[in-house]
């Protein structure tokens, strides 16, 4: 759960957002848990086509989502690090298939696997690849900078 609310959060998801994906997802996952193919990819499938889907994106929560008995929001575990954070605020500046791309890279797929789930060449994904990390050249910003360019 927590590597696909990452995988959500890398491509623009807010925290939120991401849990309800991927909770959906291992939701749908369960109903066709026979017939998945394949089985690290599916749930990101699934949960980035349900994550769009949303009617409209909701600005930022004023209280904290109650925890419910019986077990603990999976948000919590995942909690961004301050670099982290980082990283998923310079990718959601690059165009959706190099973010893409560079999330399921980031969640340690080749580039034949991604092309498949994403429906592209793997030429296709290393050249998305290849300028996703050109236009993430730029320094990111650093803790110590105040966060500016």
């Amino acid at each position: 759960m927590a590597k696909l609310i990452r995988h959500l959060t890398r491509q623009g998801a807010n925290g939120h957002e991401a849990a309800d994906a991927a909770q959906a997802a291992f939701t749908e996952a369960f109903v066709k848990r026979e017939t998945i193919e394949p089985p690290a990819a599916w749930p990101r499938l699934v949960a980035i086509g349900l994550y769009p889907r949303k009617p409209a994106r909701r600005g930022d929560l004023t209280h904290e989502v109650p925890e419910l008995p019986g077990g603990v929001c999976p948000l919590r575990s995942v909690e961004l690090k301050d670099e982290e954070a980082r990283v998923c605020a310079a990718l959601a500046g690059l165009p959706p298939l190099q973010r893409a791309a560079l999330a399921w890279h980031l969640d340690g797929f080749t580039t034949g696997e991604t092309g498949t789930a994403l429906g592209m060449t793997h030429h296709a994904v290393r050249q998305n690849l290849s300028r996703g990390r050109a236009r993430l050249k730029t320094p990111l910003p650093s803790a110590t900078d105040g966060g500016g360019r």
